[in-house]
């Protein structure tokens, strides 16, 4: 594909790597919302997205009218993963949506709610999450997804359709056909040969009217060696391609709650303590790679 014109919108060459760090589940508990305040004071972290479903959205909501600078988008969630903690859609309580699961929450994995959920259901509940985020004061800059759900022939449009209506960017990238085919092999989602035409086609007339879009997705993993944290993010963005990525982490305080609510915590507390480091800070600089948040896509639009 030709280079990203984003890059030189915002004055950069197309060689440079810009990142996009960018903090997920935001509200899912206390511990994610202190996590964020604190990183954010630090400023390496450049952004996050919220989950509007979750119990501490109220506080993530008011630190967010408190900080009105904060870079924050709606983490659009449809699932409910957790075995002894969980949420439920804030638009419908109808089974025949298909948004709900046996116990009468989210499912707790993609694959099913892809599998079951009524399209229409979900571009209201996609909806409902974004006003119930404005709402409550946030000032929303993007829009992402939990757990790549809404990564589905029969969901992108209302996912779209949601960031344009709202004028705001979103987590998508701009592949072409190959590109989305890797994608699709590597995280399993569910877009067959016809979607992903449709869907590179529908990238061509974003670009075409100056939505701005990501050029690649990487996620520090929640499942490696805790204690290597600092390591393995400093190889990551060493391997950066040249452009706009965005560079997942799930930061959390360590806490008696965060540990049990997932039984990955210790990599996301991992994430707290590596992205308040000033050797990470340094080391991003010898490197040359540059840090973006949302709001800076967002002017372009």
């Amino acid at each position: 594909m030709q280079p990203n014109p984003v890059l030189k919108k915002l004055g950069f060459s197309v060689t440079d790597r810009l990142a996009i760090i960018h903090a997920d589940d935001i509200g899912m508990c206390q511990a994610s919302v202190e996590a964020f305040a604190d990183l954010q004071e630090f400023g390496l972290v450049s952004c996050g997205a919220v989950m509007v479903p979750c119990s501490w959205f109220p506080q993530a909501a008011l630190y967010a009218r408190q900080h009105p600078q904060a870079d924050l988008g709606v983490h659009v969630t449809l699932t409910s993963e957790w075995d002894t903690y969980r949420w439920v859609p804030l638009s419908t309580r109808q089974p025949e949506s298909g948004l709900l699961d046996a116990e009468g929450y989210f499912h707790r994995r993609s694959q099913d709610v892809q599998r079951l959920a009524d399209a229409q259901a979900v571009a209201l509940e996609i909806e409902t999450q974004v006003q119930r985020a404005r709402a409550a004061g946030i000032a929303i800059t993007h829009l992402d997804t939990h757990m790549g759900t809404v990564a589905h022939a029969r969901f992108m449009q209302s996912y779209l359709q949601a960031a344009l209506t709202h004028r705001v960017p979103l987590m998508l990238p701009r592949l072409d056909e190959a590109g989305w085919r890797q994608l699709v092999q590597n995280r399993g989602a569910a877009l067959d040969e016809t979607a992903i035409q449709s869907l590179t086609q529908m990238i061509a007339s974003l670009e075409a009217n100056d939505v701005p879009l990501i050029d690649n997705l990487f996620g520090m993993p929640l499942d490696a060696d805790p204690d290597l944290r600092l390591e393995q993010a400093k190889y990551a963005f060493k391997q950066l391609p040249a452009g706009v990525t965005h560079f997942i982490i799930h930061p959390a305080k360590d806490t008696p709650e965060l540990r049990a609510i997932t039984p990955d915590w210790a990599c996301r507390a991992a994430d707290y303590r590596a992205f308040q480091s000033d050797e990470l800070r340094r080391y991003l600089q010898e490197i040359g790679v540059q840090v973006i948040g949302y709001r800076a896509l967002q002017k372009l639009m």
